[in-house]
């Protein structure tokens, strides 16, 4: 709770802080995970936001949080194909979500290309 409540205040540092100890009392615990990687991805520390999201998706590979998160990072880094990938597995998980189907919408043409 302190993590989270650290990051809705904007206080990233305290965030990354409170949200650390807490993996390292309860690794087994995916949503503390998760909610580091925000902190991470916040921080803009992607490759430590990617690893925290790994964790998270070892304990828990339907966290469509999580793989929304790996999807934002892949974008971000200019991994296009392995952003629509994840998106797509998103969906598969949480049909008809707005920010994923409209990601994807983005995406499509830079991956797929356009028909002739």
């Amino acid at each position: 709770t302190r993590g989270r409540d650290a990051l809705e205040v904007g206080d990233i540092s305290g965030a990354m802080e409170h949200l650390q100890a807490l993996t390292d009392h309860a690794p087994e615990f995916a949503e503390g995970w998760h909610a580091l990687a925000l902190a991470y991805f916040q921080a803009e520390r992607l490759g430590l936001a990617m690893d925290a999201l790994e964790h998270t998706l070892a304990l828990n590979p339907h966290h469509f949080g999580a793989l929304k998160g790996v999807g934002a990072i892949h974008q971000a880094t200019g991994n296009t194909a392995l952003a629509y990938a994840a998106y797509e597995r998103v969906l598969e998980l949480r049909p008809h979500d707005p920010e994923v189907e409209q990601a994807l919408e983005r995406l499509e043409q830079e991956v797929k290309g356009t028909a002739l």
